[in-house]
């Protein structure tokens, strides 16, 4: 839900706040008091490229800024989390700057993004399966690149249809389908580098196998080739610590002794120095076994030559592997298991394309069935959604107009199966059935796009999600009882969303949960837009004015209360 528009410095509008509300929000106001421009600015929060020239004159830049509620848009804020933007209290800020020389940025809470992100997070072009519900509808003279679009067609028939869980399942195995024939046609590719790839590969395997890589062995080779070059120090130092203790005349052992001695003979004298003396004797026991140790040690040393050779020999090999193909000895180890399945599947290639062919046949298959499956139900469902719109068109009173479906079977399978499904129009009996997008206004696109909704009714899918319809030109050429009837049509689809709807008929407004009055004013040679929410007294003024025109009278104070009172809650 678009909780906040914040605008400044755009076009006629110096600066501006609207809080809108859950429901159905209506936008009045007279014939060029700026109702375009406000819509322009929503236009921007849906990714439309920005302008200079609607830069407010004598400024440098213009803002547009737009708070999301998106608290019922649990995938919105999932994909945020994935985009690595922060979302707090389910708050998504839209900013847009626009600067001189057509310069423009675009932040979503405040991380400068790239225009194509907005548009994709917020408008996206085409609902794809599962993961692009827009946040913002918005059919009129501004924008309805939705309703124009066959891909959009095809998802609300899929949504009336109920098809959608067979179509993600459909989905899943297309996506599958695709990734096993791009490896056939990689494999097919490398038929002609076959041999010479296997050359080069088996080259290097040799090499690996030679090697007899041991990662965790060989990860000590640095250390034990630097001890093998100074085992003869550490030999010394074994030597030199039996000397110093054990063999020289005025050895460590020989001056402990000596003090060991004399304190034998004190004892007799102070009974005390005995116990005093126990340390001396621990340390000889502790001296004894250090040396022996130390000894023990140096006879495991290996200090042959040709150890040292064979040692520095492998390591260099090693190196040389690591500066092919990285420093870790565990992956070194992993790149030739790699290396070694992929020998093996290009020897036995045209053996392992084979079967992947008949993989992709079955798969294929299973495809075709599915997707004939769906284009059945749509096909049959394509009927009555027909009917149900046509009947909604008859209610708006669009006289003439006749709403209908195309459903061809393509050739070829596709991601949402074999059916290319497109709305058409007909003006008169006359006309020939054409596309919408090439003989509807932008009056008749509103107005059908609200026979589908209410016909397609409300169905707990992702594509259904709570969103923002901004509603403009849906009450062109229409009046009395049609006008109340486009009345509560909006209001039903408000139900549990959001609808802005911009209208000059008072049985439209009525409807409305709550209602704003786009002014204009001029102040000093200047116009400036102004937009205010209507208490219960000026919203009857408001909805009188749109009944008899500027001058009020009782009688038309007296209906729009009634209007008013009739639309109730």
């Amino acid at each position: 839900m678009l909780q906040e528009l914040k605008v400044s410095q755009f076009a006629i509008i110096d600066s501006l706040h609207i809080e809108f509300q859950n429901g159905l929000n209506i936008l009045s106001g007279e014939t060029g008091s700026g109702k375009s421009v406000l819509l322009k600015s929503l236009a921007l929060l849906m990714g439309e490229k920005a302008s200079s020239d609607t830069i407010r004159t004598g400024c440098t830049q213009a803002t547009v800024e737009g708070v999301f509620n998106l608290r019922a848009r649990p995938d919105l804020r999932e994909k945020l989390h994935e985009l690595g933007i922060d979302i707090e209290d389910h708050k998504l800020i839209v900013r847009r700057i626009i600067s001189a020389g057509d310069k423009s940025k675009v932040f979503l809470n405040g991380s400068l993004s790239p225009l194509s992100q907005l548009r994709d997070f917020v408008a996206p072009l085409i609902e794809v399966t599962g993961h692009n519900a827009p946040l913002i509808e918005m059919t009129g003279q501004h924008d309805n690149r939705n309703l124009l679009s066959k891909q959009y067609h095809l998802d609300l028939v899929d949504q009336y249809a109920g098809v959608w869980d067979k179509r993600h399942a459909y989905d899943r195995q297309f996506q599958e389908f695709t990734q096993l024939n791009q490896k056939i046609s990689d494999f097919e590719k490398n038929f002609a580098t076959k041999n010479e790839r296997l050359d080069f590969l088996k080259f290097q395997s040799k090499e690996f196998s030679q090697l007899n890589l041991q990662p965790e062995k060989d990860a000590q080779l640095e250390t034990e080739i630097k001890l093998l070059k100074n085992s003869s120090k550490v030999l010394q130092f074994s030597d030199l610590c039996d000397q110093l203790i054990f063999q020289d005349d005025d050895s460590v052992t020989a001056r402990l002794k000596t003090l060991l001695k004399k304190s034998v003979e004190l004892s007799n004298v102070d009974a005390n120095i005995a116990d005093k003396i126990q340390g001396l004797n621990q340390a000889m026991t502790l001296i004894d076994e250090t040396v022996y140790s130390i000894q023990n040690y140096t006879k495991k040393i290996d200090t042959d030559p040709t150890s040292l050779d064979q040692k520095e020999a492998r390591l260099s090999q090693i190196r040389k592997l690591q500066k092919k193909h990285g420093d870790d000895l565990s992956q070194l180890a992993t790149h030739f298991e790699n290396m070694e399945t992929e020998i093996s599947a290009l020897e036995n290639s045209e053996a392992h394309v084979e079967k992947l062919k008949k993989q992709a046949a079955i798969l294929n298959l299973e495809l075709k069935k599915k997707a004939d499956d769906l284009h059945k139900i749509r096909t049959s469902k394509c009927t009555q959604l027909v009917q149900k719109v046509n009947a909604q068109l008859s209610d708006l009173n669009m006289k003439g107009v006749t709403f209908d479906i195309q459903v061809n079977s393509l050739p070829h399978l596709t991601a949402t199966g074999n059916s290319e499904v497109e709305f058409l129009s007909q003006t008169s009996p006359k006309d020939p059935k054409r596309p919408i997008a090439k003989v509807s206004s932008g009056g008749e696109l509103s107005r059908i796009l609200l026979a589908l909704k209410t016909a397609v009714g409300k169905i707990n899918s992702l594509q259904d999600l709570p969103r923002t319809y901004l509603f403009d030109e849906v009450d062109t050429g229409v009046s009395g009882n049609t006008a109340e009837k486009v009345g509560k049509k909006l209001k039903e689809i408000a139900k549990g969303q959001q609808v802005i709807c911009v209208t000059h008929l008072p049985q439209v407004a009525a409807c409305g949960d709550v209602h704003f009055s786009i002014q204009k004013i001029t102040n000093k040679d200047q116009a400036e837009m102004t937009v205010i929410e209507l208490n219960k007294k000026a919203r009857v003024e408001e909805i009188a004015k749109l009944i008899s025109g500027e001058k009020i009278s009782k009688t038309s104070l007296a209906h729009a209360e009634q209007l008013l009172k009739e639309n109730a809650v």
